[in-house]
């Protein structure tokens, strides 16, 4: 099961992301070494950007907070599409949040890069479908 699939999470909540990575580990869906994080939307866009040309260093999936400092996740995605056509690689990304906002729904839905919008937690069923569609 999508054990090539490399996982990107973009949250500032350490506590989700080391559950979600035990969660992962735990139901061996990929080697810890195919999971990287970052605390917010800057941290992310700047090692994109920079390995924009290095298929290998790039994930193959962004689970993507909505809030968080910095740059927040819809600031992520405005300045990822703006990259985008350069990247050398297919990324999939989802926006992760535990905001039940309908406006933030309806914003998500105004960028064809977000693939899903999926609430916190990230049911074990949706992480599986969403992981074993790689490798």
């Amino acid at each position: 099961m999508g054990k090539n699939c490399k996982i990107c999470f973009i949250d500032d909540d350490p506590i989700y992301k080391m559950f979600m990575k035990r969660v992962i580990e735990m139901n061996n869906l990929v080697p810890k070494i195919n999971i990287t994080s970052f605390d917010d939307g800057d941290q992310a866009y700047n090692f994109i950007n920079k390995n924009k040309q290095n298929p290998e260093e790039l994930p193959d999936v962004i689970l993507l907070d909505i809030n968080m400092p910095v740059m927040d996740g819809f600031q992520f995605i405005e300045e990822y599409s703006k990259i985008k056509p350069k990247i050398n690689k297919k990324i999939t990304v989802f926006m992760v949040t535990s905001s039940i906002d309908p406006s933030d729904m309806e914003r998500s839905k105004k960028f064809s890069e977000i693939s899903d919008y999926i609430a916190k937690p990230v049911p074990l069923e949706k992480l599986k479908h969403i992981i074993g569609s790689f490798g």
